[in-house]
């Protein structure tokens, strides 16, 4: 029923909406038409009406020359019936329209004038070829008034022979009292023009306000910006052939008609412009027609409204008793839809935001899998690589359990996690994972520390490393093949003994950003777009994430880039001094008191000084190697020998090699050697061919410092104190039942502990372990590894089942969950289920070697 009477009601409203179309459109064509009628008429009749205008002024003017020259002829032939011309001339008045009469006889070349002087021909221009009735009319000029003239000259004929030429001279002022008062009242521009010269000789009265004086045709295209070459070529091609011409252009924002329009042949124009709206004298009736249709449309509007409100009134009357269920259930759907869109958002962004971060330490870690593969049989590079593989796992695991956490998501909050780490495990980990994308591009990534007093510092260590993935990723993506990348890590001035203040930059030489893109660079979804980085793929979201963890931070970001010249981000943080006491007694028990820096360069010499400075250890410095022999000797001498030398790798003049060759060989007793050299150093190699030799890579810690000394005194002493700590978490000799579903997990850890020297036996899901552990006798397992999620039975219900057993060791025996769910619920949810511990998957090892060790000594 519902459907029917949707369908009755739409076929009622049909029609309605069908005719109220159908009038518009006819109202529409009707005034469309006429609009088009009356602009054709209009313009006709402007052009019309311009024309005659032009045509009344034109014959004024030519019946004005006609009249002087017919005037000069009569005094011409009165002239040749008087005994003497001359005194004719001298004797004659000047009047308003004749200012100057001259004349010169056959046979002479110089007259006489009506103003006593004398008068040549030479003074006027008759080239241009211009007549009036047949009389030549010279080029206009300036008198000696200082006014506009022009000058007409007639020959003299007695008795069929030419005895005198007559020469008249004419001022333009005379054709203003011929001319009518005012042209369009006053909103037109009238000038008169002489051809030849192209000179304004007169604005007569009552033709337009001039607001700048015209002097010639140039600057009345000037003043009027008719600056269009081509035009004014037409317009030279109109004057040169004595033609009119008509054009529409634009004065003064107002749309004008301009016209130059030849008077007597050509010899002068015309020239002027009147605005459209002065000559369309029917405007106003078309105005009213026009508002006359605007009425009669708005009428018909009107009575459509009120046809359409009955309609619906009558309509609503009845869909009012309906309107109730259909709220509710539109609500319904309103409700679904906005649950939807924002759980589609929540996965967009969510997928988006990640998919970028997640891969980056992921194409580190198949990378170094690749190469360690490849160099299997190199110690040094197997335990380098499998360092950084670390590095990017662990990065990536802190990653994931980010992701996990949806409360984060729903939020859309990030909580920072504050605990201490040092800038040497920062750059390490930041430089596995960014290097290997750089060396793949071919790309010189370059590294440097400076001016940092403490390497020990408290904040959120994965933020930290998410921020300067983030900038050294996109430096390398956005950087061509063989460019730069710098990342440095400068200590500023401290504002609090609390807080070491460290500045970020990330700098590279690559494609640049366009100023327009840099406003909108921190904004999310925003990637520059031309035909250069088009080929770069990504979110859109990176620069939005890394300002909003800056500024949680309590930190600024900035960037500054220049297209094709490179890019530099800035960031800055304020980071708490953990409060810890300086390890002085390692540096004690390794005999460490004195050791001496050798680098060409003095702020790096600087920083070790400064990091080593809480230590006790004293620092000298050598900036090349002949300073660091000399050194090494007259402290040897003075019985002040040093028991370290830090040598850069690569120095000018002599290297590092060859100065600790030489150091070996002037001294008796053998100086350990630290080299330091950047991550991607070549040789290293050789220097573990030298007795006593280690390398250390740039920048310098001091964390890092010290586990290379460990290395080496390890090295020289397998059962030192390093080997001894190390067997503190040793595992050998323990036996663990293992409960995993996962073949490749279970091969892994069984690997895994066997390296260690502990036994394992695999049992596939919880029930069975159970049972094998029910079977077993008592003391024969160590401790319990168990998975959570299995089949039959998973960890939880098997680790409640075995606390249940009625066996003595059942309550006593540690129960390890290990587990890929590692929220705090999981957590709790396995210590209610009768486990011990619980360890997130994957396994870190020495945190599983050490859990066991705590465990099975709280067990005994």
């Amino acid at each position: 029923m519902k459907k029917i009477w949707e369908r009755r009601r739409k076929n009622k409203g049909l029609p309605l909406i069908i005719s109220v179309i159908l009038i518009f459109s006819v109202l529409g064509a009707v005034v469309f038409s006429v609009s088009r009628k009356i602009s054709r008429e209009m313009s006709a009749s402007a052009i019309h009406n311009l024309s005659e205008s032009l045509g009344l002024i034109k014959g004024t003017l030519e019946v004005i020359l006609s009249k002087e020259a017919e005037f000069q002829k009569l005094i011409a032939r009165e002239i040749a019936m008087v005994e003497d011309p001359k005194g004719f001339i001298r004797s004659y008045d000047k009047n308003r329209t004749m200012v100057k009469l001259s004349l010169i006889l056959s046979g002479e070349d110089e007259g006489i004038s009506n103003t006593g002087e004398g008068f040549s021909e030479e003074e006027l221009d008759f080239s241009a070829g211009k007549t009036v009735e047949g009389l030549p009319v010279s080029q206009s000029y300036l008198n000696d008034l200082g006014t506009w003239a022009y000058t007409i000259k007639c020959p003299v004929v007695k008795g069929g022979q030419e005895i005198a030429v007559l020469y008249i001279e004419y001022i333009y002022d005379d054709f203003d009292e011929a001319l009518p008062g005012s042209f369009y009242n006053g909103k037109a521009m009238l000038y008169i023009m002489d051809t030849e010269s192209e000179r304004f000789v007169l604005k007569p009265k009552g033709m337009g306000e001039r607001s700048a004086g015209h002097l010639n045709l140039q600057d009345f295209y000037r003043a009027n910006n008719i600056m269009d070459e081509g035009l004014q070529a037409e317009v030279e091609a109109n004057l040169d052939a004595g033609g009119n011409m008509m054009f529409y252009h634009d004065i003064r924002e107002k749309e004008s008609l301009l016209y130059m329009w030849a008077v007597n042949g050509g010899e002068v124009y015309l020239i002027g412009y009147v605005p459209i709206e002065a000559i369309q004298q029917e405007g106003k009736t078309v105005n009213q027609n026009l508002m006359i249709v605007v009425a009669v449309m708005l009428a018909v509007f009107f009575l459509c409204c009120i046809l359409y409100y009955f309609y619906q009134r009558q309509q609503n009357k009845i869909r009012r008793e309906r309107e109730e269920e259909r709220e509710i259930h539109n609500k319904q759907l309103a409700e679904a839809l906005q649950a939807a869109q924002i759980a589609s958002r929540s996965k967009t962004t969510f997928l988006s935001n990640m998919s970028h971060d997640i891969r980056t330490p992921m194409n580190a870690i198949l990378g170094f899998t690749t190469l360690l593969a490849k160099d299997a049989d190199n110690p040094a590079k197997v335990r380098e690589y499998t360092k950084k593989i670390t590095a990017s796992g662990q990065h990536l695991l802190s990653l994931i359990n980010d992701v996990l956490d949806v409360s984060k998501i729903e939020s859309g909050k990030v909580v920072l996690t504050i605990g201490e780490f040092t800038l040497n495990d920062l750059v390490s980990s930041v430089d596995a994972i960014i290097r290997p994308m750089a060396d793949a591009r071919d790309q010189a990534f370059e590294v440097s520390v400076t001016g940092i007093k403490h390497e020990y510092l408290a904040g959120d260590e994965t933020r930290i490393n998410q921020i300067l993935i983030n900038l050294l990723s996109n430096s390398v993506k956005y950087t061509p093949r063989g460019g730069h990348i710098w990342f440095r890590i400068i200590g500023m001035k401290q504002f609090s003994r609390q807080y070491e203040r460290i500045r970020i930059e990330v700098e590279d030489d690559g494609y640049g950003m366009t100023p327009e893109y840099l406003k909108t660079i921190f904004e999310a979804f925003t990637r520059a777009e031309n035909s250069t980085t088009n080929k770069v793929q990504g979110t859109g979201l990176g620069m939005a994430i890394t300002k909003n963890i800056v500024e949680l931070m309590g930190g600024t970001i900035e960037v500054s880039s220049q297209v094709d010249k490179g890019t530099l981000f800035v960031v800055e943080l304020e980071l708490r001094i953990p409060e810890c006491e300086t390890d002085k007694e390692f540096w004690e028990k390794r005999g460490i008191s004195r050791i001496l820096a050798v680098d060409d360069d003095p702020e790096i010499c600087r920083g070790i000084r400064m990091l080593m400075k809480e230590t006790g250890v004293s620092v000298d410095a050598a900036f090349k190697g002949e300073d660091a022999i000399r050194m090494v000797r007259e402290a040897v001498d003075a019985g002040q020998k040093y028991d370290m030398v830090l040598m850069d790798w690569r120095m000018p003049g002599m290297d590092g090699i060859e100065t600790a060759k030489k150091l070996l060989a002037t001294v008796s007793k053998p100086v350990p050697v630290m080299f330091l050299t950047a991550y991607a150093g070549d040789g290293m190699e050789e220097a573990f061919g030298i007795g006593g030799m280690g390398v250390l890579a740039k920048p310098f810690f001091v964390s890092a410092f010290k586990e290379k000394i460990l290395e080496m005194q390890n090295r020289q002493d397998p059962h030192g104190p390093v080997s001894q700590a190390e067997n503190n978490n040793s595992i050998e000799g323990l036996h663990l039942l293992v409960a995993e579903d996962n073949e490749i997990n279970a091969e892994i850890l069984s690997e895994l502990l066997d390296v260690e020297g502990a036994g394992c036996e695999i049992i596939e899901n919880g029930k069975l372990a159970v049972e094998r552990f029910a079977r077993s006798s008592e003391g024969e397992f160590d401790a319990i590894l168990m998975d959570v999620q299995m089949p039959v039975m998973n960890g939880y219900e098997a680790s409640r089942a075995i606390r249940a057993l009625g066996r003595k060791d059942a309550g006593t025996i540690p129960i390890i969950a290990m587990t890929a769910n590692a929220f705090a619920e999981d957590v709790k949810d396995a210590l209610d289920a009768g486990m011990d511990v619980h360890i997130a998957k994957p396994i870190d090892m020495e945190l599983l070697k050490k859990t066991l060790n705590q465990w099975t000594q709280r067990k005994e």
